[in-house]
């Protein structure tokens, strides 16, 4: 009985029905398993990152002591940065007291302007006050929630980077044999580049981060707000958390200026300025430090970040971009998944295929037609 060399072709649409099933179960375990997977996924950046420092004390010092070491220099790095912001908050909290008053004096007088300009009273004012606190209270219980997963994630980071250093040959040594010989070379042209990709990612973001932090303290020393240079930088630290972190940078220069001085015009121009700083930021030093660097295109930059916060939250947004960018990689080596790896890119052609082909087709028949023409003048 012979039997059938040919593989069965199945449907498109049954095709397309496997692909989405596979994609939502991936979907829902990345989601399931997110408390497990976003400190690995961090941690996994991080090593990436102090790889090179590592690699250069490897080379005078036993594994496990260089890696030590690595940590121990990124930890007083941080905690440098982290004590300088701690020392400035604390001055900045001095000013609570001043702050309380000034706010009581300003929501007097608002309360007495809606009064007189809308007629609700004063009591009712309060009640719908009243009704707003309460119904926070379920953003507040969220907000703990989520502050809490936070440091169980920032103790189990430093857990997962000295065991991903350590464990490195084995890691590698399992992606290398894991494939077939014949495609070696690929793989560690994958793995150079997916690393490399990662390690400027997160160079350019502590530029940009750098920059930006600059900027504010710059902007608000002109205007004269008080505490500028802390309320600059966390500003800029702030900046790398999307949409939220933005809002929470602008709140604190103006609650420092309400301090501080009369009026709204200071409040204004305060707005005005991060205004202007977070439009050179998104369309000067995103684009041409942190996004050249990975090389994704704003559209896909912009859907994945939205597509990672629904997943994962901040954390999502903060490693959707590596993520894509590893994703771009694998598809420009597979032959298959080049048109994925062009549309993930920022390199838009002049005329697209359709066009080309069109005019490929144009051309054969306008020499078709000719020959036709010159067979009937022969004749």
């Amino acid at each position: 009985m012979e039997q059938n060399s040919e593989v069965k072709e199945h449907p498109f649409y049954i095709k397309v029905t496997v692909i989405l099933f596979g994609l939502i179960l991936f979907v829902f375990i990345l989601k399931i398993l997110s408390d497990v997977l976003v400190p690995l996924a961090m941690a996994a950046l991080v090593a990436i990152l102090l790889n090179p420092l590592n690699n250069k004390l490897q080379h005078k010092l036993p594994r496990v002591l260089s890696i030590l070491i690595t940590m121990l220099i990124a930890v007083i790095v941080i905690g440098g940065i982290l004590y300088f912001l701690s020392t400035q908050i604390y001055s900045f909290s001095k000013s609570i007291p001043l702050l309380q008053q000034k706010f009581a004096i300003l929501l007097t007088d608002l309360q007495l302007w809606v009064q007189l300009h809308f007629g609700l009273s004063i009591m009712n004012q309060v009640q719908v006050l009243k009704s707003a606190i309460n119904n926070s209270q379920r953003l507040l219980t969220s907000t703990l929630s989520t502050l809490l997963g936070t440091i169980g994630i920032i103790v189990l980071i430093p857990i997962y980077v000295f065991l991903l250093l350590f464990y490195k040959p084995l890691i590698l040594d399992f992606l290398f044999q894991v494939f077939l010989e014949q495609n070696s070379l690929r793989v560690a042209e994958i793995l150079t580049q997916t690393k490399s990709a990662i390690q400027s990612y997160m160079v350019g973001l502590l530029i940009e981060t750098a920059i930006v932090c600059i900027l504010n303290s710059v902007a608000l020393l002109i205007i004269g707000v008080p505490y500028a240079i802390v309320i600059g930088v966390i500003g800029g630290v702030l900046n790398i958390l999307p949409y939220l972190g933005g809002i929470i940078a602008i709140l604190l220069p103006v609650l420092a200026a309400t301090i501080n001085t009369t009026g709204f015009s200071t409040q204004l121009i305060i707005i005005a300025a991060y205004l202007l700083i977070q439009f050179i930021d998104n369309n000067i030093l995103v684009p041409r430090i942190v996004s050249s660097k990975v090389r994704i295109n704003a559209l896909v930059s912009l859907i994945i970040i939205l597509l990672g916060g629904a997943l994962w939250g901040l954390f999502g947004m903060f490693l959707s971009i590596p993520f894509i960018a590893v994703l771009k990689i694998i598809f420009d080596r597979i032959d298959e998944m080049k048109p994925w790896g062009r549309l993930l890119g920022d390199e838009v052609p002049i005329e697209h295929a359709g066009v080309v082909w069109q005019k490929r087709w144009n051309r054969i028949i306008r020499k078709v037609r000719k020959g036709k023409e010159d067979t009937n003048y022969n004749k």
